[in-house]
């Protein structure tokens, strides 16, 4: 259970950072910036383990760059998918 709530957490970082990082307005919930922050994590964990720099010693730059980039592109592909779906009023 703590764990899931540390994937959250860190999805809710990584979403608000990719969020802060790309130009104009994101119209995406909160929630859904965790999600996509927590699936950008998930990749670029994954991608990091297939290019063999997952675990290194010291700070794992290359691996926390990864998981950031593909929280930016998952953000910058759904808030524009979420705004058509769901215009303001």
């Amino acid at each position: 259970m703590f764990q899931l709530l540390w994937i959250l957490m860190i999805g809710l970082v990584l979403g608000l950072i990719a969020r802060l990082l790309l130009r104009g307005p994101q119209s995406i919930p909160w929630w859904l910036t965790m999600l996509l922050g927590a699936a950008g994590a998930w990749l670029g964990n994954a991608v990091s383990g297939w290019l063999g720099v997952r675990h290194t010693t010291g700070i794992d730059w290359t691996r926390h760059l990864l998981q950031l980039g593909f929280a930016i592109a998952l953000v910058a592909l759904a808030a524009p998918a979420w705004s058509r779906s769901h215009p303001r009023r």
